[in-house]
């Protein structure tokens, strides 16, 4: 009986630290997008471009999946959508990927990348208030620890970066918060039905439908004089589509699946604060004391969340 019973107690706990795992790089490569944005920047181009060429690039990838999956429920191996269903991943794509990048992107173009991160880090609350609102999801004492050992971690980060000055600062954080707050009520929205179809199905018609609206509204403005661009904006948005959107939003979501909403946006602490290690890799920009003391803290409040 052992034997048998052994298995089945490994499993919640094999997907839960595979879960683990997703929403912590997942998270760590989103945030390189700020990097990658910032290099494309010095060509002079605009947020519109640089997420323009980002979902350009991206689609073919998650095209080919929806159209697979598409087929897959035609042939009747998987649930077909409702009515509801569909305008439901309509707004879901608006929500998640387009409206939530281009604020973002926006943003960039107006304040520090430290001061992008630590507007970044409001998402796990704006996520657990969403959850004990709507989904009625108590907060329990130790996401109250994990977040405050994490948000301790982020002062200490970000303390030196906030002597900020510019008449676009106020602006531009509040694109960014505004993408936060688009993007929360997307990883809220998704639950019911991501539990109905699946994280890599919703993704990918999620994803394809966000790239429409960020090419409509990219030919709207430049038209096809937009595409000619050098070839380090190619080169750099490719890496950008592959590794900063493909890759980590489908490891989000297979992490939601496994360990939900809550617990995956609280694990997106750890990608803003990644970032000074990427920038000085990248970048050459100077690693400090206080930037290493803040990132043991959040990595503290991981360990917290990991345990059950």
């Amino acid at each position: 009986m052992s034997s048998v019973a052994a298995p089945a107690l490994e499993l919640p706990r094999r997907q839960f630290w595979i879960g683990f795992f997703l929403a912590g790089l997942g998270s760590i490569l989103f945030s390189a997008k700020a990097i990658v944005a910032k290099l494309t920047y010095a060509y002079g181009v605009d947020a519109l471009v640089v997420i323009g060429f980002r979902m350009l690039l991206a689609l073919p990838f998650f095209l080919v999946i929806a159209l697979w999956q598409a087929w897959q429920a035609k042939q009747g191996k998987q649930v077909k959508l409702t009515w509801r269903q569909r305008w439901l991943v309509l707004l879901l794509g608006f929500l998640g990927y387009y409206l939530a990048s281009l604020l973002n992107f926006i943003g960039l173009q107006y304040i520090s990348a430290n001061l992008e991160r630590l507007i970044l880090f409001l998402s796990p609350t704006f996520v657990l208030i969403f959850s004990a609102i709507f989904l009625k999801k108590p907060i329990l004492p130790k996401q109250w620890l994990a977040l405050a050992l994490s948000y301790l971690g982020v002062g200490l980060v970000f303390m030196q970066d906030l002597n900020l000055t510019g008449d676009d600062v106020v602006l531009g954080a509040a694109c960014v918060l505004g993408s936060v707050l688009s993007y929360s009520a997307y990883l809220i929205s998704s639950g019911e039905l991501l539990r109905r179809i699946g994280s890599t199905r919703l993704v990918a018609y999620a994803m394809s439908t966000s790239a429409v609206y960020t090419l409509l509204h990219f030919f709207l403005v430049y038209g096809w004089a937009g595409l000619e661009q050098p070839a380090g904006v190619y080169g750099l948005s490719l890496l950008h589509a592959v590794f900063h959107t493909v890759a980590p939003t489908f490891m989000t979501m297979w992490a939601v699946e496994r360990i939900g909403a809550p617990m995956t946006s609280q694990l997106g602490l750890l990608g803003p604060v990644s970032i000074p290690f990427l920038a000085y890799w990248f970048l050459g920009e100077p690693i400090t004391l206080i930037q290493v003391c803040g990132t043991l803290l959040v990595l503290t409040g991981a360990i917290v969340l990991s345990r059950r």
